[in-house]
């Protein structure tokens, strides 16, 4: 609803209807174009539902205003109407002077204004910005079925991850120009948005689009309301895991899951128009240059320096790549990920929060240019997200890419292939919701005798790996593990003395190692080759393997990730893998 469907005269923009209250620290809407505002505005008061009484003056039907004292004599300006309380919300007791207490907010808390994705990333904070707009923006945002690939939805109290999706698709005013003009839409930007439980870090991880990855079997509810099983692919670049063949973004989502093993609580997805639209809203984004650049494809022609750019400008920056780096995808989510690390900047800076017009424009271009999940398919639910998200500071936001090489069986490479070697530390850090970042962690392992006495465990004289006698189990790991897991042992890490034992007569949540006392040296060789805690390993008793001989019992739990993949969380980044973090300024080179 806009000011004129408020019986206001014609011509009133709805960003001047709001001001901003220094006492609550929060905008409050002016319905009068013309009568001069009160030096201070006072305290909120709940709204009744009931017509004015009689006398009452001032204000909109059905709404109160809070007593005013003031020096004798002075002429009392025209009172500044009280928003309406939300509905479920009581009123708050008043005080002895019939006033309610002035709680003061921070800025930085009040709002969400977040970034992730060249097009959707940094739709979270603009959804997050709209509910202090209309609730007509709820018919703005556009919401497609999980299909029961997520969680189900984020939870207040758990971490938080939202895959954030940006299409190639053409849509919209000046797009067509871009490229491929029949595009279905393909995850042509990717990013794992992770945000840890205590909300004091946050890791943007980008997946690259030559990735090549295992599509799984996709259960998706088609536009017509059908539903159909869209049959995996394997080998394939994962920007096909959209777009192609009727998938969805749901597909997307179990994608990332068989990729990375973490499991995304929300999707978002936007075009080409969400970058143009959202840096024009909020006055442009500062980027910089290392050099000159002059790129036909993407249409960007910039000097090198600092400029600030939006629209159609902003979109060919966050497009380029062959004018940049070396001139493929990779330097091109380099490039993305300076941009959203200013994007962010700007979003969080008091020129974006203090100006009533921005942020109703960022809720405009926000939610114009959303597609969500069906968790998050109203402002209240964005609200939510946002409120939790905006906790974060953006020193502790870090960027980074998948761990990738490129693809050996490529003469002529123009795909990648995982990092074996690297990229399970990084998916095993988010999915242990690790901090990238140097930041003051609560501590967070227990000092009780228990967690001492299972550390203890690991220190200590350790045998020869061709000493350990052991017999692995699988007890709740996937189908094969126990001999995947043999096969590496004996092969890779001269464990000669291991046998296969089956299945464990019960299902176990996490992987152990139950040993004899006179074995704890064997154990412990075993624990530092296979990468287990000290609360995996379980004094007991030994059994008899096949040559009658004591052994060892490895059972393979519902946390084993695979041979030779520790089960230890991982506390720092690999030396190898690039980051960057968002309150750092960087040139593109």
């Amino acid at each position: 609803m806009d000011a004129q469907g408020r019986g206001r005269a014609d011509n009133i923009d709805p960003a001047d209807q709001w001001v901003l209250n220094p006492d609550t620290g929060e905008y409050e809407l002016r319905l009068s174009a013309s009568a001069p505002q009160s030096a201070v505005p006072g305290p909120r008061r709940a709204a009744s539902r009931a017509a004015a009484p009689a006398g009452a003056s001032g204000g909109a039907r059905g709404r109160t205003a809070a007593p005013e004292r003031r020096a004798p004599e002075e002429e009392a300006p025209e009172r500044v109407p009280a928003p309406r309380r939300k509905r479920g919300v009581p009123e708050e007791p008043a005080n002895r002077r019939g006033r309610r207490p002035v709680k003061k907010k921070s800025k930085a808390k009040k709002v969400l204004l977040w970034t992730g994705g060249v097009m959707a990333f940094v739709l979270v904070g603009t959804a997050g910005a709209a509910y202090l707009y209309l609730e007509h923006l709820n018919d703005n945002i556009t919401a497609v079925s999980d299909d029961g690939a997520s969680t189900g939805g984020f939870s207040k109290d758990k971490a938080i991850n939202i895959l954030l999706i940006g299409t190639d698709k053409r849509t919209g005013s000046g797009n067509k120009g871009y490229g491929d003009t029949d595009s279905v839409g393909h995850a042509d930007t990717t990013i794992l948005l992770h945000v840890s439980k205590d909300r004091t870090n946050a890791t943007a991880l980008s997946i690259p689009r030559d990735l090549i990855v295992d599509i799984p079997d996709c259960p998706t509810t088609l536009a017509d309301g059908t539903k159909k099983v869209i049959p995996g692919q394997d080998g394939v670049r994962f920007n096909t895991s959209l777009g192609q063949e009727e998938r969805t973004p749901s597909c997307t989502v179990r994608t990332v899951t068989e990729l990375t093993g973490i499991q995304a609580d929300n999707f978002m997805v936007a075009d080409f128009n969400a970058v143009k639209t959202l840096t024009s809203a909020v006055g442009g984004v500062d980027v910089c240059l290392a050099k000159d650049i002059d790129d036909p494809d993407s249409h960007l022609k910039l000097s090198k320096g600092t400029h600030t750019i939006e629209g159609e400008q902003a979109l060919a920056f966050v497009r380029t790549r062959h004018s940049v780096g070396f001139g493929g995808d990779l330097s091109r989510i380099e490039i993305q990920q300076q941009f959203l690390g200013s994007l962010m900047r700007k979003l969080k800076s008091n020129d974006t929060l203090t100006s009533p017009t921005k942020m109703i424009k960022l809720a405009e271009a926000g939610t114009e240019a959303l597609t969500v999940d069906s968790q998050l398919d109203s402002i209240t639910k964005l609200k939510d997200l946002g409120l939790e998200l905006g906790k974060l500071n953006v020193k502790n936001l870090t960027f980074t890419t998948v761990p990738v090489l490129d693809n050996p069986a490529e003469k002529v490479k123009a795909t990648v292939v995982l990092n074996t070697s690297t990229a399970p530390t990084i998916f095993q850090m988010i999915k242990g919701d690790v901090s990238f970042t140097e930041v003051k962690q609560k501590a967070k392992e227990s000092k009780s005798a228990a967690a001492a006495e299972a550390a203890a465990r690991l220190k200590g004289t350790k045998s020869a790996a061709s000493a350990v006698r052991v017999q692995v189990m699988n007890g709740g790991a996937p189908a094969g593990s126990a001999q995947e897991t043999l096969n590496w042992l004996q092969n890779d890490e001269g464990v000669t003395k291991s046998e296969n034992a089956g299945n464990a007569p019960q299902e176990l949540s996490n992987t152990t190692l139950e040993y004899a006392p006179d074995q704890a040296d064997q154990a412990r060789r075993l624990a530092a080759i296979m990468g287990l805690p000290g609360t995996a390993l379980k004094p007991g008793k030994s059994v008899t393997n096949a040559q009658g001989l004591p052994t060892m019992t490895l059972t393979l739990g519902k946390d084993f990730k695979g041979a030779g993949v520790s089960l230890t969380a991982a506390t720092k980044v690999p030396d190898s893998v690039q980051k960057s973090t968002a309150d750092k300024v960087q040139c593109a080179k």
